[in-house]
């Protein structure tokens, strides 16, 4: 049996193996069959300040909509507020105990200090880390991407400050120079990177002229674009590298691991393909490891990054060149006559 177990944010884990954060954490009997399966970690899902915000708003609209009908009734529910966090910070706190595997809190806020209340409040339901979800849609043509690049880098220093656990930051890659973005989130003191968001994106609705926000599982080779950042980026940051999105199989996972990655995260694969997929693909990674007789996962890691390629070429656009120079080869996948 090849040793599988890596470090991660600086937690040790049995494996590289972590179910991402989803809804798949409000079924507790697929959660104790995920665990069983073999999973090393778990990312709860993610507190939205905006989802209570929202839900705040529409209390305080129901409670107050009979309020004033007369003179001796004034407000019908005095004593009524939202709940705020309190929920969710109640359900993480019986998952933290109900499981004996690291859990690590997700974020997704929007003010510098409810990012820092927020984190501080998801500590102390005892997790074992915080991974906080930066992104920003452009909105307003006078914002420079300076800016939005300076303030995330801020949260990310302030939740630094605030909590003793540590702190992945989960980010997009649309920024102008992703690598420098992720360096400053570095030097700020994040303890992993998740590469990367998956935003959902709206569609058009052509028969009603409407948008709508379909829901679908990623796509394999969704992974690709992290697999070329996780490459480019081993061995030049101090925290640990996580691939998330489109890894289905154990060669998704060789994959992210031989680029450079310390950590997987799943959860397409797992709603399409039941928890004994986690089995399946640790029964796989131990299977390729064997029988390429490396001993331990560090021992291949980052092998294809950046860093430890001879070829110049692997990492820039010129192997495109290459790529499109040999295209005639589509004709025989796809013949058109």
């Amino acid at each position: 049996m090849a040793d599988l177990s890596t470090t991660y944010m600086g937690i040790p884990l049995k494996n590289p193996l972590i179910l991402g954060a989803s809804n798949l954490v409000f079924k507790s009997e697929v959660i104790k069959q995920i665990e069983e399966a073999g999973i090393a970690a778990i990312v709860y899902k993610s507190l939205f300040e905006e989802q209570i915000q929202l839900e705040s708003l529409q209390l305080v609209e129901d409670i107050s909509e009979y309020e004033n009908r007369s003179a001796e009734m004034t407000r019908i529910f005095p004593d009524l507020e939202h709940a705020g966090p309190k929920e969710h910070l109640l359900k993480l706190k019986k998952m933290r105990e109900m499981v004996n595997i690291p859990v690590i809190g997700s974020l997704n806020a929007v003010y510098e200090p409810t990012w820092v209340e927020y984190a501080r409040e998801l500590e102390k339901t005892g997790i074992d880390g915080l991974e906080i979800n930066l992104y920003a849609i452009p909105g307003y043509f006078e914002v420079s991407g300076h800016s939005l690049e300076n303030r995330q880098v801020e949260i990310v220093k302030s939740i630094k400050q605030a909590v003793k656990i540590p702190v992945s930051v989960k980010i997009s890659p649309f920024y102008t120079n992703t690598l420098n973005f992720i360096k400053k989130v570095d030097e700020a003191g994040a303890d992993a990177y998740v590469l990367f968001n998956r935003f959902f994106q709206p569609e058009i609705d052509t028969e009603k002229e409407e948008y709508y926000y379909p829901w679908e599982l990623t796509h394999p080779k969704d992974h690709m674009l992290s697999l070329r950042y996780a490459g480019l980026l081993y061995g030049n940051l101090d925290g640990s590298i996580s691939i998330s999105r489109g890894l289905y199989t154990a060669e998704d996972v060789v994959r992210a691991i031989l680029a450079g990655a310390d950590t997987v995260q799943i959860v397409s694969t797992v709603y399409k393909n039941h928890p004994g997929v986690v089995r399946e693909i640790l029964d796989g990674l131990n299977a390729w490891m064997e029988k390429k007789k490396y001993p331990s996962v560090s021992s291949f890691r980052g092998k294809l990054s950046r860093k430890n390629m001879t070829d110049p070429f692997v990492y820039q656009r010129a192997q495109y060149v290459d790529i499109l120079s040999k295209s005639e080869t589509i004709f025989k996948r796809y013949p058109m006559i």
